[in-house]
Parts: C-alpha cells; structure tokens; sequence
C-alpha cells in the first residue's frame, strides 16, 4: 500500500482549526482595539469634565477669571491663595485638554485666550518660587514661558506689555 497524499494545509490542522485559530487572532486584534478606543475615550471625558470644573470656577469667581492682579495681591493671604489655586486647577484642565485634543486647535486658542490675564502672576510666581511651573509638563512649561514672552511679560516688573 501506498502512502496517503497529504495536503500542505494538512501539516497545520484541519481546515476548521486553521478557521478557528484565524478568528481567535481577529478577536485578539479587536480587543486590542476596544482598550485603545477605551483609554481615549476615558481621557477625553477626563479632559473635558476638568475644563468644565474650570468654567464652573471661572463663572463663580469672576474676580480670578478676568483678575486685577494688584486687587488681588492687595486683598490679603486667603484671597492671593484662592487665586493661585484658580490658576493652578486652570493650567491643569488646558494641560488635560491639549493633551487628549492635542489634533483640536479649538482647545489650544481657547487656553491661549483664558491664559493671557493670569501673566503677570505666573511671572512672579516664577521668579519668587521657580520650582512652581516644574510641577507642570514640560509641555505646558514651554507654552507658559512662550506665552509671556509672546506677551512682554518680563521680570522684575511682569507686567502685560502692548501687544
């Protein structure tokens, strides 16, 4: 008696188990997929309930929002720790939001438009305590730095130059 013909695919399993191992790979994939889908999806709500806790502070301190930084110096320790805290929870919410919007430029514009006001403090509090904006991404660091040269806010004076 002869020896039987096998098949090339024959050395690998049945038709049905190549099928199966197939389906279990695409499976592997798509779940692979869902946790990425997952993880942006988490991010962006994360990033978009911070902004939104920053509007809900800014709607209810608009002392801070639009600030007169020399009323608010004047105003006293509780007042000039309230508004570090302002500004810290909305550098936060932009370096949430430009992180997982980071293709949106609407993001971008609108932290850029909020940030201007809050210059001249983040100057001094730069120059008085440099380890401040460290506690930031280098990321938001930069735009910090960048912005106030952009808006002429130098030391020793930080005021907003004319731009």
């Amino acid at each position: 008696m002869g020896q039987p013909i096998v098949f090339w695919w024959q050395r690998y399993g049945t038709l049905a188990q190549m099928a199966q191992a197939a389906v279990a790979l695409l499976g592997f994939v798509a779940i692979l997929f869902q946790i990425s889908e997952l993880r942006s999806n988490n991010r962006s709500t994360s990033a978009r309930q911070a902004f939104l806790g920053y509007t809900d502070l800014a709607i209810k301190n608009p002392k801070f929002s639009a600030p007169d930084y020399d009323a608010i110096k004047a105003g006293g320790h509780d007042q000039n720790v309230q508004y570090e805290s302002f500004v810290s929870y909305f550098l936060y919410a932009c370096e949430e939001a430009t992180a997982a919007f980071a293709d949106k430029r609407e993001w971008v514009a609108s932290c850029n438009y909020d940030l201007k006001p809050h210059l001249p403090f983040l100057c001094e509090k730069s120059q008085a305590e440099p380890a401040y904006l460290e506690t930031y991404s280098r990321d938001t660091q930069q735009w910090v730095k960048a912005s106030m040269n952009s808006a002429r806010v130098t030391p020793p004076d930080c005021k907003l130059g004319k731009t």
